[in-house]
């Protein structure tokens, strides 16, 4: 009888991975599913299940095929892969190393949610600086929803029986489908221009992500921002939120819980005055009784039992205030007319007369002392001048040519005073007291 052989778990193992690793139909496989328990690990792999309605399969994505990724993987998210099957040894389950993911369906609607809120939220439309307050006793609410859903009806019912004073102006828009979002704007838009509105709720009822789509556009959001009119959003959706939520000034989980938040309670306002009024009587009561009392005291004090006696002490000090004020009023007097006269005294002692007068004279006399001082110099002078005419005379060439003496100049004019400045034949010019001689050198003796 031939022996059985028994393969062992790891030899089977590495068979059936052989088999799937050697069948080109399961290399490059393009699934898409469903991702749950996701799970990014340091390393920066990420591990997770892709499933479906009916089955499931373990999925691998290593960190050099995920980093170039514009989206992050979550729970919930449907995904179109591409990778190959191949089977884990250690534990024998067949898995997909995917190399490729991109988002499918709401995947893609999600990925473009987040970058338009990271897009607003960086432009400060979402911060809390810009949110306007919520009156809190609007006149008029503005309702801006389909005019057939239930939403509108909630809404309504819930005004009217909280706060059946206020008045409701309905905006019918579409809420779902491509033309939800251009609707929506401009009945925002018709709103701020009626100013008539204190309030706008802008919502519908719940549904699914396609559904609530129109409160994920941009214009809607930048419509809610722009609006001077304070906005509650309110999207049937308790757990997500939509980027209307972000933009207004406030965001209520649901329709009904928007039209509880833009209006009071009439029985809490009732019930507030009632407490107020009572407030109000009791401290009134308290405040008479406190005056009362107050006027008993006063009527039992001393100024009302004795008035005459205080008139009488004030008489008293009126006189003796009368009397103190004539006083420093004489002593006042008296020190304003001393204070006079020696203004006057100062003003005779400086009047322009007597200065005048004092300034002629002195005039007078500073000028006698010139002419006196200038005469002298004169005559100094004129003798200095006198004995200097006497020394130029005395040693003047002319005194000398009187006595028969006579110049010699050349003919450039120049001073003869040796025969070495003369040559035979030079022409000179001979100076003597009535004339000048001209002549020539006919000869020289030295």
């Amino acid at each position: 009888m031939e022996e059985k052989r028994y393969l062992s778990v790891n030899a089977l193992t590495k068979y059936i991975k052989r088999k799937f690793d050697a069948d080109p139909h399961l290399q490059n496989v393009m699934v898409k599913g469903e991702i749950s328990n996701f799970k990014r690990h340091s390393s920066g792999h990420m591990y997770f299940t892709l499933k479906d309605e009916k089955a499931r399969i373990l999925a691998v994505m290593f960190s050099r095929y995920n980093q170039s990724m514009k989206f992050t993987p979550e729970n919930g998210m449907k995904v179109l892969v591409s990778g190959d099957l191949t089977v884990y040894e250690p534990s024998g389950q067949y898995q997909i190393y995917i190399k490729e993911m991109k988002p499918d369906g709401i995947g893609d609607l999600y990925l473009a949610y987040e970058q338009l809120k990271a897009k607003l939220e960086k432009e400060g439309i979402f911060s809390a600086q810009s949110k306007k307050a919520i009156p809190k006793f609007p006149k008029t609410i503005g309702l801006i929803t389909s005019p057939t859903g239930a939403a509108i009806r909630d809404m309504i019912t819930t005004v009217k029986r909280r706060y059946p004073i206020a008045n409701i102006l309905i905006f019918p828009a579409l809420v779902q489908g491509n033309q939800a979002a251009p609707s929506i704007v401009k009945r925002i838009t018709e709103a701020n221009t009626a100013d008539e509105v204190d309030v706008l709720i802008v919502g519908r009822g719940g549904g699914s992500i396609e559904e609530l789509w129109a409160f994920n556009e941009e214009a809607v959001a930048r419509a809610i921002f722009a609006s001077h009119i304070p906005v509650i959003s309110a999207v049937g959706h308790e757990t997500d939120f939509t980027i209307a939520d972000f933009a207004a000034d406030l965001r209520a989980p649901t329709p009904t819980g928007a039209a509880e938040m833009a209006v009071p309670h009439i029985e809490d306002l009732s019930e507030r005055i009632f407490n107020r009024q009572s407030q109000l009587i009791r401290a009134m009561k308290e405040r008479t009784s406190f005056q009362k009392e107050r006027l008993v005291r006063i009527e039992k004090s001393y100024a009302f039992r004795y008035p005459h006696k205080l008139y009488e002490q004030k008489l008293e000090q009126v006189d003796k205030r009368t009397e103190q004020l004539v006083k420093g009023a004489n002593r006042l007097l008296k020190n304003k007319l001393e204070q006079t006269a020696e203004l006057q005294k100062r003003l005779k002692r400086n009047h322009p007369e007597g200065l005048l007068k004092d300034a002629k004279q002195n005039h007078s006399k500073v000028n006698k002392e010139l002419n006196k001082m200038i005469k002298a110099i004169a005559d100094a002078k004129q003798k200095d001048f006198s004995h200097k005419i006497s020394k130029l005379e005395a040693l003047s060439p002319l005194k000398i040519m009187d006595r028969g003496y006579s110049i010699i100049y050349s003919a450039d004019d120049k001073m003869i005073k040796t025969v070495k400045q003369v040559e035979k034949d030079d022409e000179l010019k001979i100076n003597v007291t009535d004339g000048t001689v001209y002549c020539r050198v006919t000869d020289v003796e030295r």
